[in-house]
């Protein structure tokens, strides 16, 4: 069964929301490398993404995924590039969620992070990544990406 929200126009289903960051770097080349971690649960790829925490500005919290998930830390965009939809796969149900994406330059890869071992991390061409993700409005996401959107 899916859970949503109704909205009060058009009975379009108001959609929870996560931040997720898109992690970058510039190459040698000048062209954009994406970096793409795997789920802990389905091992498929993803970009490190989260709930929002009180408090907290959406981006920082984007950044805060980046480093809890692929020990990335760098440079966050305060406004989303842009966002998708995926299915949340919960017990015995699914919810369909808002994710907002904010790019993050990275910096530095630290030693260590809270989740390291738990996910497999790569440093991928624009399109290589747009081919490992699943979720449609991701792939466009990502495909349209260049760098420095600061």
């Amino acid at each position: 069964m899916a859970k949503t929200k109704k909205s009060d126009s058009k009975n379009e289903p108001v959609l929870r929301q996560q931040v997720a960051a898109l992690p970058y770097r510039i190459a040698d080349s000048g062209a954009a490398e994406i970096l793409v971690i795997t789920s802990r649960d389905t091992g498929r790829f993803i970009i490190p993404k989260g709930w929002p925490k009180k408090r907290q500005k959406k981006p920082d919290a984007a950044a805060t995924e980046a480093y809890e998930e692929a020990g990335i830390v760098g440079k966050v965009g305060q406004k989303p590039i842009g966002s998708y939809t995926y299915w949340k796969r919960g017990v015995g149900e699914f919810e369909r969620l808002q994710v907002l994406v904010y790019p993050l330059q990275v910096t530095k890869q630290r030693a260590e992070w809270p989740e390291k071992g738990q996910r497999r991390i790569a440093w991928l061409s624009v399109e290589d990544a747009a081919l490992l993700v699943d979720e449609p409005e991701l792939v466009s996401l990502i495909r349209s990406f260049r760098g420095d959107p600061h």
